[in-house]
């Protein structure tokens, strides 16, 4: 028998209050970035963003401008999103639990080994914008 009773209502506050702490904390160095899709660039979307990253926010009508035709550099962009989508309405889901049990599998059955490719062609992307500058990619490139 433990000899601790239940956790009392102040420990509890203590907790929570702890968890804001480390929540901003963490807030407070992070950078948000979008790109200038309309849907994300409404005028409450951006304010709402503007008091929560500050200066850290990369979009449209934010302080940090995203590049206008810039390429996707990002992984979920160029890989993640594309790929999940394609397997997961590969059998055509008819219902919410058949959708949301894809998507798992989906994530789960991506190996490692798709991850460096994945990784490798991110370096290259990289590479490639510091070398020539920010300049546009070449098709080749966007393939896997």
């Amino acid at each position: 028998m433990s000899n601790r009773g239940p956790p009392n209502s102040s420990r509890k506050g203590l907790d929570v209050r702890l968890s804001l702490a480390v929540a901003l904390s963490t807030i407070q160095e992070l950078w948000f970035q979008q790109d200038g899709a309309t849907c994300h660039t409404a005028r409450a979307t951006i304010d709402l963003l503007k008091d929560t990253f500050g200066d850290r926010l990369i979009s449209r009508f934010g302080p940090v401008n995203w590049p206008p035709r810039s390429c996707d550099l990002t992984p979920l962009d160029y890989f993640l999103w594309g790929y999940v989508k394609l397997l997961v309405y590969a059998d055509k889901p008819q219902t919410l639990d058949h959708l949301e049990d894809n998507i798992r599998r989906v994530i789960a059955d991506i190996r490692p080994q798709m991850l460096e490719k994945v990784i490798e062609n991110w370096t290259s992307r990289l590479d490639y914008i510091r070398a020539s500058r920010g300049s546009p990619m070449p098709e080749i490139i966007f393939k896997m």
